[in-house]
């Protein structure tokens, strides 16, 4: 059984601490910093290259064994496990690529950075599943938040990579077999199960705005810094400067509970018994959030499959007839078999799908795209996807958040328009034109960021909280997925042709990639169709869950 921490403090702890996994949950980023060195040291062609991408990609979405783990084991067990997995992956890239040990084979380092970046898997699900269960009020924003600075982490860490790494792709590896767990291990006390917060608090709304406003400033620095560094040759201190003012910023949401401590509010000098006997006191005379009557009216207008109404339903189980086992409704807690029998499960898969599987085909040839568009250092393209990333995921959580509030708007509105914007931005790939890679860099990284940002909480939103772990990372294989059809199969043969056209091994001009981005913008184009359905099909939850304007728990909801 797993202990809650009681108290208002510590699950803000925990959201401060998650910042810092977060941000280490990213290393599968760091893949296009690296690429490049494979490539030349260890000889790979292209799609070589691209199929270690794909088992980056696989790596880091494949967590349905961790969403089982966390819905069985504290958080500390779950953080422990890919603390193992991120220092033996990296750790037989860095033997590899620093030629301490020769002539691996290629299936053994495939194997290896699968293994390297499934610790992105076992951190982001841990800190994502225990906040969101902490939070349960404000999912959208929790989202928000940690997708936010999971975004950002390849801005963070092409700052490691400058400043504190020179440049070493070897180093790099060795950083992140050793360093990356050292931070797990460090951070993983912090991150635990707190009794969440159910009723209506004005001061969480400004906590939240803080750490908002504190991941704003520092996506803006880490961008400008990189930009600086690039642009200009500057000193070993002036770096290292820079660096420390980063791990600064990175603390700031632990400024939240430092304040709680010195400054308590009356809300929270109320203990968690007080609570109890208060509750205990007054049972007769409270009404419960949702009534069983009022639940059932609303749910039962989209309940699917009904053919026997309630009300004979109740009859028969007074008579005796049956004994009644009730499937859940979209809103309430679905186990992983429910919820794989729903159309809209299946809906919200595809839709995910097509977003994260064809930008993720960008990501991974990101370097390569650039090269062949005449830039010859594409660490800042990185970076400045990184900060889109990160804008349009902290973005699509507080954008959501605010209109599924305001006015019941299914989040998933947000996923429409975002692929419909990234048709036009394959399409500005496609064409090549001067001046558009960086714009088309940037509304990419945007639109990439909403769709992590809003699957997240919809997926908890349709299907509950209770086996939420497995069912989120269920959804996330939609990214490899994609990785390995829209970028093994499509991308990598395609430019490995034109490269043969061009007698090189390094492809040139608008051509190399420009089949792929057509192809790319009409895969989006079937997603804004399937996204449309979806939405439709999902608003009458959204009307039932946010009645009033605030979230209501449904009846059968342990959260």
């Amino acid at each position: 059984m797993v202990n809650v921490k009681g108290g208002t403090r510590p699950p803000w702890v925990g959201l401060g601490a998650a910042v810092w996994l977060q941000i280490a949950s990213g290393n599968a980023y760091n893949f296009p910093l690296y690429s490049h060195s494979l490539k030349s040291v260890l000889g790979f062609n292209q799609q070589q290259l691209t199929m270690l991408g794909v088992a980056n990609d696989i790596g880091e979405n494949v967590g349905l064994i961790p969403g089982l783990v966390c819905n069985k084991f504290p958080p500390w067990v779950v953080l422990l496990i890919g603390s193992f997995s991120c220092f033996f992956g990296y750790g037989v890239l860095w033997l590899s690529l620093s030629q301490t040990v020769q002539n691996l084979p290629y299936w053994m380092l495939w194997i290896a950075l699968c293994v390297a970046t499934n610790s992105s898997a076992w951190f982001s699900t841990t800190v994502l599943v225990t906040n969101m269960r902490n939070f349960p009020l404000s999912r959208g924003t929790v989202a928000g938040i940690l997708k936010g600075y999971g975004g950002l982490s390849a801005a963070v860490y092409t700052e490691v990579y400058s400043a504190l790494l020179h440049n070493s792709s070897s180093k790099l590896l060795l950083f992140l077999a050793l360093g990356v767990p050292a931070l797990s291990l460090l951070m993983m006390y912090f991150i635990r199960p707190c009794t969440p917060s159910l009723g209506e608090d004005s001061s969480e709304s400004y906590h939240f705005l803080f750490v908002q406003v504190a991941s704003i400033v520092l996506g803006i620095y880490v961008l400008t810094t990189t930009i600086l560094e690039d642009v200009f040759s500057l000193n070993v201190l002036v770096s290292y400067t820079f660096l420390i003012i980063m791990v600064v910023l990175l603390m700031a949401p632990l400024a939240i509970p430092v304040k709680m401590t010195f400054y308590p509010s009356n809300r929270g000098k109320l203990g968690v018994s007080d609570v109890s006997v208060q509750d205990n006191s007054s049972a007769e005379n409270s009404e419960p959030l949702l009534t069983p009557l009022s639940s059932s009216a609303n749910l039962g207008s989209f309940q699917e499959g009904d053919e026997i109404s309630e009300v004979d339903m109740l009859l028969a189980e007074g008579e005796g007839a049956i004994k009644k086992k009730r499937r859940p409704r979209r809103g309430e807690d679905f186990k992983f078999t429910e919820a794989m029998v729903k159309a809209d499960f299946w809906l919200l898969f595809l839709v995910y799908f097509f977003g994260v599987g064809s930008g993720v085909t960008v990501l991974n040839n990101l370097a390569q795209i650039g090269i062949a568009q005449g830039l010859h250092d594409t660490k800042i393209l990185l970076s400045l996807f990184s900060f889109c990333n990160f804008v349009g995921r902290l973005g699509g959580g507080v954008i959501s958040e605010y209109f599924v509030r305001l006015k019941a708007v299914p989040r998933t509105v947000w996923m429409t328009c975002t692929q419909v914007v990234m048709i036009i931005t394959y399409l500005l790939f496609a064409s090549a034109l001067n001046g558009t890679l960086y714009a088309a860099t940037a509304l990419l990284g945007v639109c990439y960021g909403v769709q992590f940002t809003t699957m997240v909480p919809t997926a908890s939103e349709l299907f509950g909280l209770k086996h939420f772990g497995i069912i989120f990372n269920f959804m996330s294989l939609g990214n490899p997925l994609g990785a390995y059809l829209f970028s093994g199969l499509l991308a990598g043969y395609l430019y490995d042709n034109e490269a043969a056209k061009q007698h090189s091994a390094t492809c040139l001009g608008p051509d190399c990639f420009r089949v792929t981005f057509l192809i790319l913008a009409g895969v989006c184009g079937l997603g804004t169709v399937l996204s449309i359905v979806l939405t439709m099909r999902i608003r009458p939850v959204y009307q039932m869950l946010y009645a009033g304007g605030s979230f209501r728990l449904p009846q059968s909801s342990s959260h």
